[in-house]
């Protein structure tokens, strides 16, 4: 038996479970939709909106109450294949109309939907009429600047509340936005707007983080200067800090907006179809991939999955740690506009200025839902600091990389208190949410999935695309679903390499995973970075978490190297805990791991590292660690979060 399986094996194994309380189950979204609807079960839900996807999706959006400006005549057109789908065939609306003006019409105005909080406390709050207010106000100035429809707009702001309002105010008039990351440098910026051929870059001045001022126009202008499309630079005096504008191009967003104070404009009409967004990856591979998302793909995407695996009602405060440039920014946005909640952004560090900061957030704000991603769970529990009571949550929101056991049931027991279930959500950027979830009226066990989410055709391959049961395979999807990217922007073929040259009318989502005995799911990791030791197939994540269960190590990441017998054999980078000292601990790292998972597959080398590069949605970077231990090119690595553990890790492998 190979170690992938063994290691799923140890994981499924596991006995800490979490079970529901009656009340939560009896109000949750997804019981009240078996109920009316007269469904036994979540499978028998999920098996109903694969064979009738009319009915389902029919039945879904008014729930949501998605409102059309022109209603669809044919949900789903397949004309073209599996890979080009077609959603709401002649349906035309446009998202502002089935989120913030829907609860106008629907009399919430007055409702919260939006507040913002920096890291030494400083508020504010915006009503859905506010909001809408301010979307109106820099919807115009932007026509009086020249944007229009099928315009991109590059959005590269700080989690502030201009964010979400360019992204609805291009929204509005049907711009296309390109969100990035806030921590990029401007080559990162370039490339992304270079590709994407964007006219308007919208950013800040800057912000602070720990309590350091972080010059964002700075790298902005850099950007700006190496992107011949772009005509203007609209600037968000956040922190008031002085800077040269540059007169031919560069305009003060709150001057321009203040010119055009309760001005509205006609919000376009839009066919269902048509893109309001360009998501790039994040590159560390290579040209990014710009994926395509349209008006009723993503934001519906978003909300189905919000309703189904995180519950979400229009009375929740919902928080995610997160980044706009980063999927979840969007998604958190544009899925609770839909059910009309309200959302907290946050723009500061999870632990400053005191390890309590996120804790403090919480009770202020009474937040109900609240994201992270197991990373930053991680880095939270080295700090051994006291959780306090946090009345408020009822649900703990998952996403990124995989869970070890230690950090979900800290985050469990420490954060939930044993209430609140963990919802692990694992999809992508290229399907506008998730593949798999979890459900709050089940039992969950430690660091694993319910499975599929409804609409999702999700079954686990062999190499040779045969669906395979209690065993590790790849994670594929059978059907075309909604929230699938249209494509990446102007590269039909370079998207059909990536997802559907595996196996004809499959998508290969790169994905590790396995089913338990019990029917319980599990990510392993990304398949597309498996070792083959002497042909036994192991996935990194479970070395790593050989690694790390050791008491002294905080952290690690795994990667192949050639070898001229076993072809491929493992070496680790480590990352200990602060008080840890790193004597002669390399050693006994690695035969640690190989207790785990035996001799055969033991490390080659282990590395101790002092940090280790991550990518902008907090994944470990394996294939650019890889690059620079083996002295390869690299790619694209000005997407990374912290591209300067690079040059440690290359140093060890010019040592080795």
């Amino acid at each position: 038996m190979s170690s992938a399986m063994d290691a799923f094996q140890s994981i499924s194994g596991l006995n800490k479970v979490w079970y529901p309380e009656e009340k939560l189950i009896q109000q949750a979204n997804i019981q009240s939709f078996l109920r009316n609807h007269h469904l036994k079960d979540i499978e028998e839900l999920h098996e109903k909106s694969l064979k009738e996807p009319q009915w389902f999706y029919e039945k879904i959006l008014q729930e949501l109450d998605i409102q059309w400006l022109e209603p669809f005549v044919n949900l789903l057109n397949i004309e073209k294949g599996y890979p080009f789908p077609q959603w709401f065939s002649g349906g035309k609306t446009n998202i502002l109309h089935y989120t913030i003006e829907k609860h106008i019409r629907n009399g919430r105005g007055d409702n919260k939907a939006l507040t913002w909080e920096d890291e030494v406390g400083k508020t504010h709050s915006y009503t859905y009429q506010d909001f809408n207010i301010k979307v109106n106000e820099l919807a115009s100035a932007l026509y009086s600047i020249g944007i229009k429809k099928g315009d991109r707009v590059g959005i590269y702001l700080p989690s502030i509340p201009e964010a979400p309002i360019s992204l609805f105010a291009c929204a509005k008039i049907g711009a296309i936005i390109i969100p990035v990351f806030s921590g990029y440098g401007a080559d990162a910026v370039a490339l992304r707007m270079n590709e994407g051929e964007a006219k308007l870059l919208i950013t800040a001045d800057g912000y602070m983080r720990r309590g350091k001022f972080i010059n964002m126009i700075k790298e902005a202008s850099k950007a700006a200067d190496a992107v011949p499309a772009i005509k203007n630079v609209l600037i968000v005096d956040h922190n008031q800090s002085r800077f040269e504008y540059r007169e031919s191009r560069d305009i003060s967003y709150h001057h321009l907006v203040s010119m055009y104070k309760n001005k509205t404009v006609k919000t376009e009409v839009l066919a269902a179809d048509d893109p309001f967004m360009i998501m790039y990856t994040s590159g560390t591979t290579g040209k990014p991939k710009g994926t395509v998302h349209t008006h009723t793909g993503f934001p519906i995407k978003a909300a189905i999955d919000q309703y189904f695996c995180f519950d979400v009602k229009n009375t929740d405060t919902f928080f995610w740690l997160s980044d706009f440039g980063w999927m979840m920014g969007p998604w958190l946005t544009l899925g609770a506009a839909v059910h009309g909640a309200e959302i907290i952004l946050y723009n500061g560090s999870a632990d400053f200025p005191t390890n309590d900061r996120l804790w403090e957030l919480i009770n202020k704000h009474q937040i109900s839902i609240f994201g992270i991603s197991p990373t930053l769970i991680r880095s939270l529990m080295a700090k051994e600091s006291e959780v306090p009571e946090l009345p408020s949550l009822r649900i703990l929101g998952s996403t990124g990389e995989a869970w070890n056991p230690d950090a979900w049931e800290w985050f469990l027991e420490k954060v939930g208190k044993g209430r609140c279930p963990i919802i692990n959500y694992s999809g992508g950027t290229e399907v506008s949410g998730g593949i798999l979830g979890t459900y709050p009226i089940k039992p969950i066990k430690i660091c694993s999935f319910h499975g599929p989410i409804p609409g999702m055709a999700a079954a686990i391959v062999d190499d040779s695309g045969n669906e395979v049961k209690s065993t590790v395979g790849d994670l594929t999807l059978h059907a075309p679903f909604l929230g699938m990217t249209k494509s990446f922007w102007h590269d039909d073929g370079r998207y059909l390499q990536s997802y559907w040259s595996r196996w004809e009318s499959v998508w290969a989502h790169g994905d590790f995973a396995a089913v338990d005995e019990d029917g319980f799911w599990y990510v392993l990791g990304r398949s597309d970075d498996t070792i083959k030791v002497a042909g036994k197939r192991v996935g990194p994540s479970e070395i790593e978490a050989a690694v790390t269960s050791h008491p002294k190590v905080k952290e690690a990441a795994v990667i192949s190297t050639p070898h001229e017998l076993k072809g491929e054999v493992p070496v680790v980078f480590a990352v200990l805990h602060e008080d840890c000292a790193e004597e002669k601990l390399e050693d006994e790292l690695r035969l640690h791991a190989g207790k785990s998972l035996g001799k055969a597959l033991q490390p080659k080398g282990v590395y101790i590292v002092s940090d280790l590069p991550y990518t902008q949605s907090n994944k470990i970077a394996r294939r650019v660690i890889r690059a620079a231990y083996l002295g390869e090119a690299r790619g694209d690595t000005s997407a990374l979060r912290n591209e300067g553990a690079l040059a440690e890790i290359a140093e060890k492998g010019e040592r080795k």
